[in-house]
């Protein structure tokens, strides 16, 4: 069907090349500011203290026990995404957050080339995530923690939450020198930093848009459509099984 005018959520005002280059310009002072400031932000990260963790911290992998050391693979640094589950439950209602920027990291080559390792520790049982990472498609190492190492990796923090945690190894000692949560874990998203380039932006109510610009519905939730997380529905219109074996013998 053809669209009306009327049909057109609003829009930016229309204006001659050279205004819109002036407008444009005085954002590019802003943006060049903002980018200086996340440089020195970066900088100030790079000079804080760090905290000893035990690098013998249990953990479970694709060939069985493994430790927190093992899981460097031998390099130097490592990032460690904590990603949250839902012991039991279908693939369905698990973490959609988890679920959406952990879809995002793919090529790990560069990250290798600066002698770091990333790997995903999820804070449920291995076998049953380890499914749900086949499902998919996911080609990160991938770990489990129990609730003992997790409370050990994760002292004085809220287990069962998403963490980023970056780690220094120094010979056989790991230290933690920092970790994130909540919209610190966008640094893994490249979607919403694209849609925060177009004029539509992420389209989320709390943005700060002018009026008529569209957003997603009161209730509607960020990540999921149709009771899934948004990023497994291709999987399952490709064909692959969201089966987890809960109910296997």
């Amino acid at each position: 069907m053809e669209h009306t005018m009327s049909d057109e959520p609003a829009a930016p005002k229309i204006v001659d090349r050279r205004t819109f280059q002036a407008e444009l310009d005085a954002l590019r002072d802003r943006e060049k500011a903002h980018t200086r400031k996340g440089d020195a932000i970066a900088a100030a990260r790079r000079r804080l203290p760090m905290v000893e963790v035990d690098g013998a911290t249990p953990l479970i992998g694709e060939r069985g026990a493994v430790t927190l050391l093992d899981v460097f693979e031998g390099r130097r640094l490592l990032i460690a995404y904590y990603f949250m589950w839902h012991t039991g439950r279908p693939a369905s209602e698990q973490c959609e957050g988890c679920t959406f920027y952990t879809s995002q990291v793919r090529e790990l080559s560069f990250i290798h080339s600066r002698d770091a390792t990333y790997a995903t520790i999820c804070q449920g049982p291995y076998e049953e995530s380890a499914r749900y990472r086949d499902f998919m498609g996911w080609e990160m190492p991938w770990y489990s923690a129990a609730q003992e190492s997790l409370e050990t990796l994760l002292v004085g923090r809220r287990v069962g939450m998403m963490h980023i945690v970056c780690y220094l190894r120094q010979g056989s000692e790991v230290f933690e020198t920092y970790w994130t949560t909540r919209r610190g874990v966008e640094a893994m998203d490249n979607s919403y930093r694209l849609l925060d380039l177009t004029v539509y932006g992420r389209q989320e109510r709390w943005e700060d848009s002018p009026p008529g610009w569209p957003q997603r519905p009161n209730g509607e939730h960020n990540y999921r459509t149709d009771g899934r997380p948004i990023v497994q529905w291709p999987r399952l219109n490709a064909g692959y099984s969201d089966d987890l074996g809960r109910d296997r013998r």
